[in-house]
Protein backbone atom coordinates (compact mmCIF):
# COMPACT_ATOMS: atom_id res chain seq x y z
CA UNK A 1 0.00 0.00 0.00
CA UNK A 2 1.20 3.28 -1.41
CA UNK A 3 -1.39 5.72 -1.19
CA UNK A 4 -4.84 6.09 0.61
CA UNK A 5 -7.92 7.91 1.05
CA UNK A 6 -9.34 8.30 4.53
CA UNK A 7 -13.34 9.67 4.35
CA UNK A 8 -13.93 11.27 7.53
CA UNK A 9 -11.28 12.63 9.85
CA UNK A 10 -12.82 12.16 13.69
CA UNK A 11 -11.28 9.71 16.37
CA UNK A 12 -10.90 6.85 14.10
CA UNK A 13 -10.60 8.38 10.86
CA UNK A 14 -7.32 10.19 11.71
CA UNK A 15 -5.99 7.64 14.06
CA UNK A 16 -5.78 5.31 10.68
CA UNK A 17 -4.21 7.77 8.97
CA UNK A 18 -1.91 8.71 11.43
CA UNK A 19 -0.68 4.69 11.47
CA UNK A 20 -0.59 4.82 8.13
CA UNK A 21 1.60 8.39 7.51
CA UNK A 22 4.12 6.88 9.88
CA UNK A 23 4.62 3.81 7.67
CA UNK A 24 5.38 6.09 5.08
CA UNK A 25 1.91 5.98 2.94
CA UNK A 26 0.69 8.91 1.33
CA UNK A 27 -2.90 9.76 2.44
CA UNK A 28 -5.17 11.94 1.35
CA UNK A 29 -8.22 13.13 3.80
CA UNK A 30 -11.78 14.32 3.11
CA UNK A 31 -14.67 14.92 5.33
CA UNK A 32 -18.32 17.02 4.87
CA UNK A 33 -16.29 19.58 7.16
CA UNK A 34 -13.70 20.73 5.71
CA UNK A 35 -12.14 22.61 8.89
CA UNK A 36 -12.10 19.00 10.39
CA UNK A 37 -10.39 17.95 8.10
CA UNK A 38 -7.55 20.78 8.19
CA UNK A 39 -7.36 19.58 11.72
CA UNK A 40 -6.43 16.74 11.00
CA UNK A 41 -3.89 17.49 8.22
CA UNK A 42 -2.42 19.91 10.79
CA UNK A 43 -1.61 17.08 13.01
CA UNK A 44 0.46 15.24 10.02
CA UNK A 45 -2.52 13.01 9.38
CA UNK A 46 -2.07 13.95 5.53
CA UNK A 47 -2.72 15.82 2.75
CA UNK A 48 -6.47 17.72 2.20
CA UNK A 49 -5.68 17.91 -1.68
CA UNK A 50 -7.58 15.36 -3.49
CA UNK A 51 -5.47 12.94 -4.73
CA UNK A 52 -4.61 12.51 -8.86
CA UNK A 53 -5.75 8.91 -9.62
CA UNK A 54 -7.26 6.21 -7.40
CA UNK A 55 -5.57 5.60 -4.31
CA UNK A 56 -4.59 1.50 -3.33
CA UNK A 57 -7.28 1.77 -0.38
CA UNK A 58 -10.23 4.24 0.52
CA UNK A 59 -10.98 4.09 3.92
CA UNK A 60 -14.42 5.30 4.94
CA UNK A 61 -14.94 6.38 8.46
CA UNK A 62 -18.11 7.83 8.93
CA UNK A 63 -21.17 7.05 11.22
CA UNK A 64 -23.00 3.76 10.34
CA UNK A 65 -26.05 5.83 8.84
CA UNK A 66 -23.67 7.63 5.76
CA UNK A 67 -21.29 4.36 5.43
CA UNK A 68 -23.47 3.05 2.57
CA UNK A 69 -23.83 6.49 1.15
CA UNK A 70 -20.61 7.47 1.31
CA UNK A 71 -19.05 4.31 -0.26
CA UNK A 72 -21.37 4.68 -2.77
CA UNK A 73 -20.03 7.97 -3.96
CA UNK A 74 -16.64 7.14 -3.98
CA UNK A 75 -17.02 4.02 -6.06
CA UNK A 76 -18.93 6.09 -8.56
CA UNK A 77 -15.84 8.68 -8.61
CA UNK A 78 -13.18 5.43 -8.88
CA UNK A 79 -11.13 7.13 -6.24
CA UNK A 80 -9.51 3.34 -5.33
CA UNK A 81 -8.68 0.11 -6.23
CA UNK A 82 -10.41 -1.46 -2.81
CA UNK A 83 -12.76 -0.07 -0.19
CA UNK A 84 -13.54 -0.82 3.25
CA UNK A 85 -15.16 0.91 6.11
CA UNK A 86 -14.83 0.96 9.94
CA UNK A 87 -18.09 1.31 11.44
CA UNK A 88 -19.29 -0.07 14.19
CA UNK A 89 -22.04 -2.00 12.79
CA UNK A 90 -21.68 -4.16 9.74
CA UNK A 91 -24.64 -6.08 8.28
CA UNK A 92 -27.05 -2.98 8.11
CA UNK A 93 -24.26 -0.77 5.85
CA UNK A 94 -23.55 -3.62 3.62
CA UNK A 95 -27.09 -4.63 2.93
CA UNK A 96 -27.49 -1.21 2.41
CA UNK A 97 -25.00 -0.41 -0.21
CA UNK A 98 -25.44 -3.92 -1.78
CA UNK A 99 -29.15 -2.14 -2.59
CA UNK A 100 -27.35 0.88 -4.18
CA UNK A 101 -24.87 -1.38 -6.27
CA UNK A 102 -27.43 -3.94 -7.67
CA UNK A 103 -29.56 -0.62 -8.82
CA UNK A 104 -26.02 1.04 -10.18
CA UNK A 105 -24.10 -1.46 -11.03
CA UNK A 106 -20.96 -0.64 -8.44
CA UNK A 107 -18.80 -3.77 -8.20
CA UNK A 108 -18.86 -4.68 -4.58
CA UNK A 109 -16.44 -7.31 -4.52
CA UNK A 110 -14.04 -4.55 -4.08
CA UNK A 111 -15.40 -3.59 -0.61
CA UNK A 112 -14.80 -5.24 2.76
CA UNK A 113 -16.50 -4.21 5.91
CA UNK A 114 -14.25 -3.87 8.91
CA UNK A 115 -14.13 -2.75 12.30
CA UNK A 116 -11.89 -2.17 14.95
CA UNK A 117 -12.34 -3.08 18.43
CA UNK A 118 -10.54 0.54 19.84
CA UNK A 119 -11.36 4.08 20.88
CA UNK A 120 -12.01 6.82 23.67
CA UNK A 121 -14.38 8.56 25.49
CA UNK A 122 -13.19 11.39 23.39
CA UNK A 123 -14.08 12.00 19.68
CA UNK A 124 -12.70 13.97 16.74
CA UNK A 125 -9.26 14.31 15.33
CA UNK A 126 -7.60 15.99 18.40
CA UNK A 127 -8.23 13.01 20.18
CA UNK A 128 -6.55 10.40 17.52
CA UNK A 129 -3.62 8.54 17.93
CA UNK A 130 -1.19 6.57 15.60
CA UNK A 131 -1.09 3.96 18.00
CA UNK A 132 -5.17 3.71 19.19
CA UNK A 133 -5.36 0.61 17.55
CA UNK A 134 -2.09 -1.19 19.03
CA UNK A 135 -2.71 -4.58 20.47
CA UNK A 136 -6.68 -4.54 19.52
CA UNK A 137 -8.64 -6.72 17.48
CA UNK A 138 -9.73 -5.69 14.06
CA UNK A 139 -12.71 -7.22 12.88
CA UNK A 140 -12.77 -8.52 9.26
CA UNK A 141 -15.91 -9.20 7.40
CA UNK A 142 -15.41 -10.50 4.39
CA UNK A 143 -17.82 -11.84 1.99
CA UNK A 144 -17.60 -15.79 1.00
CA UNK A 145 -16.98 -14.77 -2.82
CA UNK A 146 -14.84 -11.50 -1.94
CA UNK A 147 -11.59 -10.40 -3.85
CA UNK A 148 -8.27 -11.84 -2.89
CA UNK A 149 -6.45 -8.53 -2.95
CA UNK A 150 -9.19 -6.99 -1.30
CA UNK A 151 -8.52 -8.57 1.75
CA UNK A 152 -5.13 -8.45 1.34
CA UNK A 153 -4.93 -4.59 1.62
CA UNK A 154 -7.26 -4.91 4.49
CA UNK A 155 -4.93 -7.11 6.31
CA UNK A 156 -1.98 -4.87 5.50
CA UNK A 157 -3.92 -1.88 7.01
CA UNK A 158 -4.42 -4.02 10.28
CA UNK A 159 -0.90 -4.69 10.14
CA UNK A 160 0.17 -1.05 9.49
CA UNK A 161 -1.96 0.03 12.57
CA UNK A 162 -0.12 -3.14 14.79
CA UNK A 163 -3.81 -4.46 15.29
CA UNK A 164 -5.07 -7.77 15.55
CA UNK A 165 -7.39 -9.38 12.30
CA UNK A 166 -10.05 -11.37 13.81
CA UNK A 167 -12.80 -12.81 10.37
CA UNK A 168 -16.37 -12.67 11.73
CA UNK A 169 -19.82 -12.95 9.79
CA UNK A 170 -21.29 -9.58 10.07
CA UNK A 171 -24.57 -9.93 11.43
CA UNK A 172 -22.57 -12.49 14.34
CA UNK A 173 -20.32 -9.40 14.29
CA UNK A 174 -22.92 -7.29 15.56
CA UNK A 175 -24.80 -9.49 18.11
CA UNK A 176 -20.65 -9.47 20.09
CA UNK A 177 -20.18 -6.36 20.23
CA UNK A 178 -24.57 -5.29 21.16
CA UNK A 179 -23.17 -7.84 24.25
CA UNK A 180 -19.55 -6.50 24.48
CA UNK A 181 -19.75 -2.60 23.47
CA UNK A 182 -23.09 -1.44 23.21
CA UNK A 183 -24.83 -2.78 25.99
CA UNK A 184 -22.02 -1.38 28.61
CA UNK A 185 -22.25 1.79 27.18
CA UNK A 186 -25.94 2.34 27.64
CA UNK A 187 -26.09 0.24 31.25
CA UNK A 188 -22.81 2.58 32.11
CA UNK A 189 -25.08 5.98 31.19
CA UNK A 190 -28.27 4.42 32.96
CA UNK A 191 -26.01 4.36 36.36
CA UNK A 192 -23.73 7.59 35.77
CA UNK A 193 -27.58 9.14 35.04
CA UNK A 194 -28.62 7.79 38.83
CA UNK A 195 -25.73 10.35 39.74
CA UNK A 196 -26.87 13.45 37.98
CA UNK A 197 -29.75 14.25 41.12
CA UNK A 198 -28.19 12.63 44.01
CA UNK A 199 -27.48 14.40 46.84
CA UNK A 200 -24.22 15.91 47.17
CA UNK A 201 -23.53 14.09 50.26
CA UNK A 202 -23.97 10.73 48.37
CA UNK A 203 -21.75 11.71 44.96
CA UNK A 204 -18.66 12.52 47.54
CA UNK A 205 -18.38 9.09 48.86
CA UNK A 206 -17.96 7.81 44.80
CA UNK A 207 -14.62 5.49 44.81
CA UNK A 208 -12.84 3.33 42.26
CA UNK A 209 -16.14 1.38 41.68
CA UNK A 210 -18.42 3.65 40.63
CA UNK A 211 -15.44 4.98 38.57
CA UNK A 212 -15.38 1.78 36.80
CA UNK A 213 -18.93 1.73 35.86
CA UNK A 214 -19.55 4.69 34.86
CA UNK A 215 -16.36 5.94 32.94
CA UNK A 216 -17.95 5.19 29.26
CA UNK A 217 -21.12 7.19 30.23
CA UNK A 218 -18.98 10.57 29.23
CA UNK A 219 -18.57 9.09 25.47
CA UNK A 220 -20.41 11.82 23.14
CA UNK A 221 -24.23 11.33 22.69
CA UNK A 222 -24.55 12.18 19.33
CA UNK A 223 -21.98 9.40 18.24
CA UNK A 224 -23.73 7.01 19.91
CA UNK A 225 -26.85 7.36 18.69
CA UNK A 226 -25.79 7.19 15.47
CA UNK A 227 -24.41 3.68 16.36
CA UNK A 228 -27.36 2.37 18.31
CA UNK A 229 -29.59 3.42 15.68
CA UNK A 230 -27.38 1.29 13.55
CA UNK A 231 -28.34 -2.10 15.68
CA UNK A 232 -31.24 -1.26 17.53
CA UNK A 233 -32.11 -5.17 17.61
CA UNK A 234 -29.07 -7.21 18.94
CA UNK A 235 -29.01 -4.49 21.77
CA UNK A 236 -32.54 -4.45 22.56
CA UNK A 237 -32.54 -8.32 22.76
CA UNK A 238 -29.29 -7.76 25.07
CA UNK A 239 -30.85 -5.61 27.11
CA UNK A 240 -34.10 -7.63 27.63
CA UNK A 241 -32.03 -10.30 28.60
CA UNK A 242 -30.83 -8.07 31.31
CA UNK A 243 -33.87 -6.94 32.19
CA UNK A 244 -35.21 -10.24 33.12
CA UNK A 245 -32.18 -10.40 35.36
CA UNK A 246 -32.53 -7.14 37.16
CA UNK A 247 -36.44 -7.82 37.51
CA UNK A 248 -35.46 -10.97 39.30
CA UNK A 249 -32.71 -9.42 41.48
CA UNK A 250 -34.94 -6.62 42.54
CA UNK A 251 -37.49 -9.59 44.11
CA UNK A 252 -34.64 -11.50 45.06
CA UNK A 253 -33.75 -7.74 47.45
CA UNK A 254 -37.15 -7.46 48.05
CA UNK A 255 -37.19 -11.03 49.56
CA UNK A 256 -34.58 -10.03 51.77
CA UNK A 257 -36.53 -7.61 53.78
CA UNK A 258 -39.09 -9.97 54.60
CA UNK A 259 -40.11 -11.82 58.11
CA UNK A 260 -40.31 -14.61 56.94
CA UNK A 261 -37.23 -17.38 57.02
CA UNK A 262 -37.64 -18.93 53.67
CA UNK A 263 -38.74 -16.07 51.68
CA UNK A 264 -35.25 -14.28 53.08
CA UNK A 265 -33.38 -17.39 51.86
CA UNK A 266 -34.75 -17.57 48.66
CA UNK A 267 -33.85 -13.90 48.29
CA UNK A 268 -30.56 -15.09 49.49
CA UNK A 269 -29.88 -17.40 46.89
CA UNK A 270 -31.05 -15.33 43.85
CA UNK A 271 -29.00 -12.67 44.73
CA UNK A 272 -25.73 -15.27 45.43
CA UNK A 273 -27.01 -16.21 41.99
CA UNK A 274 -26.59 -13.37 40.09
CA UNK A 275 -23.16 -12.43 41.76
CA UNK A 276 -21.81 -16.08 41.05
CA UNK A 277 -22.98 -15.49 37.66
CA UNK A 278 -20.88 -12.70 37.57
CA UNK A 279 -18.12 -14.25 38.51
CA UNK A 280 -18.42 -16.59 35.66
CA UNK A 281 -18.54 -14.32 33.45
CA UNK A 282 -15.84 -12.06 34.04
CA UNK A 283 -13.74 -14.86 34.64
CA UNK A 284 -14.08 -15.14 30.45
CA UNK A 285 -13.10 -12.05 29.73
CA UNK A 286 -9.35 -12.26 27.73
CA UNK A 287 -6.89 -11.42 30.08
CA UNK A 288 -3.12 -10.07 28.79
CA UNK A 289 -2.08 -10.27 25.68
CA UNK A 290 -5.29 -11.84 24.89
CA UNK A 291 -4.45 -14.95 26.84
CA UNK A 292 -6.78 -16.49 29.79
CA UNK A 293 -7.54 -13.73 32.63
CA UNK A 294 -5.06 -14.57 35.42
CA UNK A 295 -5.70 -14.27 39.12
CA UNK A 296 -3.18 -11.98 40.25
CA UNK A 297 -2.39 -10.64 43.57
CA UNK A 298 -3.11 -6.99 44.17
CA UNK A 299 -0.76 -4.54 46.45
CA UNK A 300 -1.75 -1.87 47.52
CA UNK A 301 0.36 1.04 47.91
CA UNK A 302 -0.12 4.73 49.84
CA UNK A 303 0.99 7.37 47.37
CA UNK A 304 1.06 11.39 47.49
CA UNK A 305 -0.50 13.09 44.44
CA UNK A 306 2.67 14.36 43.95
CA UNK A 307 5.61 14.79 40.16
CA UNK A 308 7.38 11.90 40.36
CA UNK A 309 5.60 9.39 42.45
CA UNK A 310 4.77 7.27 39.97
CA UNK A 311 7.94 6.73 38.29
CA UNK A 312 9.55 6.27 41.77
CA UNK A 313 7.67 3.12 42.82
CA UNK A 314 7.76 2.01 39.41
CA UNK A 315 11.66 2.08 39.43
CA UNK A 316 11.33 0.48 42.82
CA UNK A 317 9.24 -2.44 41.79
CA UNK A 318 11.57 -2.20 39.11
CA UNK A 319 14.71 -2.86 41.67
CA UNK A 320 13.08 -5.35 43.02
CA UNK A 321 12.94 -7.56 40.13
CA UNK A 322 8.73 -7.62 39.93
CA UNK A 323 7.11 -7.18 36.73
CA UNK A 324 3.63 -5.30 36.88
CA UNK A 325 0.65 -6.94 35.04
CA UNK A 326 -1.59 -4.54 35.51
CA UNK A 327 -2.13 -0.85 37.38
CA UNK A 328 -4.62 1.09 39.37
CA UNK A 329 -5.43 4.25 40.78
CA UNK A 330 -7.94 5.06 44.05
CA UNK A 331 -7.76 8.59 44.55
CA UNK A 332 -8.18 9.48 48.22
CA UNK A 333 -11.93 12.06 48.44
CA UNK A 334 -10.55 15.40 49.48
CA UNK A 335 -7.10 14.63 50.05
CA UNK A 336 -3.67 14.83 48.24
CA UNK A 337 -2.90 10.92 48.26
CA UNK A 338 -4.40 8.05 47.31
CA UNK A 339 -3.82 3.76 46.47
CA UNK A 340 -1.76 2.73 43.70
CA UNK A 341 -2.89 -0.88 43.18
CA UNK A 342 -0.26 -2.61 41.55
CA UNK A 343 -1.26 -5.93 39.90
CA UNK A 344 1.00 -8.83 40.24
CA UNK A 345 1.70 -12.52 39.93
CA UNK A 346 0.58 -14.49 43.31
CA UNK A 347 4.06 -15.85 43.81
CA UNK A 348 5.93 -12.23 43.60
CA UNK A 349 3.79 -10.28 46.09
CA UNK A 350 5.60 -11.03 49.19
CA UNK A 351 8.96 -9.84 47.61
CA UNK A 352 7.44 -6.87 46.27
CA UNK A 353 5.63 -5.85 49.56
CA UNK A 354 8.91 -6.59 51.78
CA UNK A 355 10.93 -5.11 49.15
CA UNK A 356 8.54 -2.11 49.18
CA UNK A 357 8.14 -1.54 52.91
CA UNK A 358 12.30 -1.25 52.86
CA UNK A 359 11.92 1.81 50.61
CA UNK A 360 9.41 3.52 53.04
CA UNK A 361 6.29 2.58 50.98
CA UNK A 362 3.36 2.59 53.15
CA UNK A 363 1.41 -1.12 52.29
CA UNK A 364 -2.40 -1.24 52.58
CA UNK A 365 -3.23 -4.55 54.07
Amino acid sequence: MRTALVIGTGLIGTSVALALRSRGVEVHLRDHDPAQARTAASLGAGVTDEPAGPVDLAVVAVPPAHVAASLADAMRQGAARAYLDVASVKGGPRRELAAVAEKEGLDLSRYLGTHPMAGKERSGPLAATADLFEGRPWVLTPPPAGDTAVLNLALELVALCSAVPVVMDPDAHDRAVALVSHTPQLVSSLVAARLADADETAVRLCGQGIRDVTRIAASDPRMWIDILSANPGPVADVLADLATDLDETVQALRALQSSDDAERTSGGDGVADVLRRGNAGRERVPGKHGAAPAAYETVAVHIGDQPGELARIFADAGRAGVNIEDVRIEHATGQQAGFIQLFVEPSAAPDLTASLRDRGWSIRR
